[in-house]
């Protein structure tokens, strides 16, 4: 199993109830959250994207030279990179960190305009980023590509630095998200692993089973595709101790919830997220719906809340599912590094 944490590369303080400590996007602060991750059991971290963020690639080149087993896990858009250049940036980021890059493709809507990008509707969406995916492959393992899509086009195309070959990695392992068929069918054929939110375990179960069919029906052509999990964990010491936190939590989110990004509100997986509030405030004995009500959206919409035991079997649940990489988080970022780290992962090792 990979476990995973999330470095928050913000312009404002205190996301999602962080510390809003002075120079918290310095790289001084970035790298400390780095190297904590790799003293505290974890593999690396999740840095997120999107326009009025600092560059996601550029954060994970200036923390990957600072840190020494940290693994960034860049997400990326296509249409904010082209292909061949992307393919370019990232194997030679692989180069020079010995094989530490991960990639998280992200096709979620976006402010497009402000970098000069147009796309269509959901489904044109997911074809590009099947082009990109297809491309940025074959970039990566072949030579003189020539590819002619409705999308992107190379013509003789050698990428000059390769990735690192390892024995089951021929180059960055692709994580991808979304929920929509368009999507499924993506991540089914030209995926490495499918990230999941906070869904509970019929649901998660649900999509993998279908997410297999799909494989077989669209005839995937690579290694089977693997299933990740990215998710709010709030633990403390004991179970009550950690359901008081969470709902003292809720309730600050509530006292000063502000205006919501709209887009989360039309993506097909943040909408099965907020729509298990109407299931139960805590499904699975130990996922909490209450803080979609009134987070942000995404990993912040569910929460798993517990003692270190609590959490771990329910984690261990979603492995027996077939989940083997997790990404975690809760704020403050850098003291649940530390706690979640040396508390939880060693009970899941």
């Amino acid at each position: 199993m990979t476990f995973l944490w999330y470095i928050p590369n913000q312009v404002d303080p205190g996301h999602r109830g962080d510390d809003a400590v002075q120079g918290h996007n310095s790289i001084e602060r970035l790298t400390e959250l780095a190297r904590l991750t790799e003293d505290h059991g974890w593999s690396g971290a999740l840095l997120g994207t999107g326009w009025g963020r600092p560059d996601t690639f550029t954060v994970a080149t200036a923390l990957a030279a600072r840190t020494t087993t940290f693994q960034p896990l860049a997400a990326i858009r296509p249409g904010y990179w082209h292909p061949a250049h992307f393919a370019s940036a990232a194997s030679t980021l692989d180069q020079l960190t010995g094989g530490r890059l991960l990639i998280n493709i992200v096709s979620g809507q976006d402010n497009l305009a402000a970098y000069g990008d147009s796309e269509g509707d959901q489904p044109q969406r997911y074809a590009r980023t099947k082009e990109f995916l297809q491309l940025v492959r074959r970039l990566w393992t072949e030579e003189d590509v020539t590819f002619a899509g409705e999308y992107f086009s190379v013509t003789g195309s050698t990428v000059a630095t390769r990735p690192v070959v390892r024995e089951g990695r021929p180059h960055p392992r692709l994580y991808f998200g979304g929920a929509s068929d368009a999507a499924q069918r993506v991540a089914a054929t030209d995926a490495d692993v499918q990230l999941f939110w906070g869904e509970p375990l019929d649901g998660v179960a649900a999509r993998i089973a279908r997410l297999r069919d799909l494989e077989n029906e669209l005839g995937r052509e690579h290694p089977p595709l693997e299933f990740g999990l990215r998710i709010t964990t709030l633990v403390r010491d004991t179970s009550d101790e950690a359901w008081a936190d969470a709902e003292a939590k809720v309730a600050k989110m509530a006292e000063t919830q502000g205006s919501r990004d709209q887009r989360w509100f039309k993506a097909v997986g943040q909408q099965r997220l907020l729509d298990l509030a109407e299931r139960g405030e805590v499904l699975d004995d130990h996922l909490y719906t209450a803080p979609g009500k009134y987070g942000g959206g995404g990993a912040g919409t569910t929460w798993l809340v517990g003692s270190p035991d609590d959490v771990a079997k329910s984690l261990a649940k979603y492995r027996d599912l077939g989940i083997t990489h997790f990404i975690l988080s809760d704020t403050p970022y850098r003291e649940e590094i530390i706690r979640v780290g040396d508390q939880l992962l060693p009970l899941l090792s």
